[in-house]
Order: C-alpha cells, then structure tokens, then sequence
C-alpha cells in the first residue's frame, strides 16, 4: 500500500528567486542543506551525498526528474545498497511583499526497508528541521 507523502510547508520571508537559488546553488546549499558539489538544478543530473545520522551515514544516490525554474525541483532519493525509491519534490510560490511559500513533498518512503534509521517519522523530523528551521535561518542571516 502506497502511504500518503510527507509535505511540509513553510513560508519564507523572501522573495522566490533568493529561495530558488538556495534550493539550486551548490554553494549555499552546503550553508543549510547538504554538501553536494556536483549539483545543477539540470533535468536528467544524477548527483550524490552523505548524510544520516550520528550511528549511521548513508550514500543518497539521486537523480534530477524535473526543473521549472524559480518554481519546482523535483528529483529521485535512493540509498546504495538498499531497496526502494522516492521522490522529492520543492515547490516554490511567490506570495508578493517578499515572501515565498515552499511546499515540500517526500513520496515513496514506505518503499525502504523498515529499519529504524529508515523510520517515516525520521524523514518527517528531518524534513521538518530543514524547511521549517534551516532555510528560513539560513536566508534571514544572508539577506543581501
């Protein structure tokens, strides 16, 4: 059974083309996000880093499936040597007054196996951490 996906939506306080380039500039993506040097918001990139946590690092193999500039990126989300894949999808909109909302939708994580650092509740904390604290931070401190 296909579970629903993880969304988080968060509005920024700035305009969509600051929030675009946060999302698809290698450079400020390592400031808050992840450290991915090879990384171009170019349909059909496949790019990958490390990241997990304190126990356990994981090899994120992913692949760009969609670019709509300054509004949608949408790209795969795998680990080497493990069953199952998703998708990551960022939408940005333009609110007007220098605010943007970003949606956030994470789908297919059911598809991992089930062990604990693969926890849907892991994903939704991450998630929640990195839209609803990180880039809001990292883009009030780099206002320019």
């Amino acid at each position: 059974m296909k579970d629903e996906p993880i969304v988080v939506v968060k509005t920024v306080n700035a305009p969509a083309a600051k929030v675009w380039k946060a999302l698809t500039d290698k450079d400020e993506m390592k400031k808050w996000y992840f450290d991915i040097p090879e990384f171009k918001p170019v349909t059909g990139l496949e790019f990958q880093f490390v990241g997990g946590d304190e126990e356990n690092q994981f090899l994120h193999l992913c692949k760009v499936m969609e670019v709509i500039p300054g509004k949608k990126l949408a790209h795969t989300w795998r680990y080497e040597g493990y069953e199952g894949n998703t998708l990551v999808t960022f939408e940005l909109f333009d609110e007007g007054n220098d605010t943007t909302t970003v949606k956030l939708a994470h789908e297919g994580v059911e598809t991992f196996p089930k062990i604990p650092s693969f926890k849907k509740e892991n994903f939704v904390g991450g998630w929640n951490q990195i839209i609803g604290v990180s880039l809001p931070k990292f883009l009030e401190e780099n206002k320019q």
